[in-house]
C-alpha cells in the first residue's frame, strides 16, 4: 500500500504537487541530523509559455526555527514550460529535529515579460515510524 502524501496547489493555472519522503540512510538521529527528500511536479495548465526563474523556501523545524532559501531556478535549471507541459525534479532538506515543514513560492516569467508568484504548498516533514499525535 502506498501511504505517501502529495501536497498540491494551483496558482494562475500553474499546478505544483510535492511528495516528501524521509531519507533514513542519510540521517543521523543520534547527531540530531534528519534528512528529507521531496519530489516536485510543476504543471503549466495555462495558455501561455512560462519560465521558472527563482525559488523561495521557508523551512521550519520542529522547534519553530525557520530557515529561508532563495535562489535562481531549481536544481540548476530554469525550465521553460509550454502550455500543457510539466517539469519534475527531486531535491532535499536537512533538519536538526525529527519533524518540520516547508512552504514557498516560485517566481515565474511569462513570455511577454510579466512576472508572477506561484505558491508551493506547505508540506510536512515527518519520520514515517514516528507516532503522530494530535495536540
Amino acid at each position: 500500500m502506498d501511504d505517501k502524501i502529495k501536497y498540491k496547489s494551483i496558482t494562475n493555472q500553474i499546478g505544483v504537487s510535492v511528495e516528501p519522503f524521509y531519507l533514513d540512510q542519510e540521517s543521523e538521529p543520534d547527531d540530531s541530523h534528519y534528512v528529507w527528500g521531496y519530489q516536485v511536479q510543476i504543471e503549466n495548465n495555462s495558455q501561455e509559455t512560462v519560465q521558472l526563474r527563482r525559488r523561495h523556501w521557508v523551512i521550519t523545524d520542529g522547534n519553530g526555527q525557520t530557515h529561508e532559501v532563495e535562489g535562481e531556478g531549481v536544481v540548476g535549471e530554469q525550465p521553460v514550460l509550454e502550455p500543457g507541459e510539466a517539469f519534475e525534479y527531486t531535491s532535499g532538506a536537512p533538519l536538526s529535529t525529527s519533524s518540520g515543514f516547508m512552504a514557498g513560492s516560485y517566481k515565474m516569467k511569462v513570455k511577454d515579460g510579466d512576472y508572477f508568484d506561484v505558491e508551493i504548498p506547505a508540506f510536512s516533514l515527518d519520520i514515517p515510524t514516528d507516532d503522530r499525535k494530535v495536540h
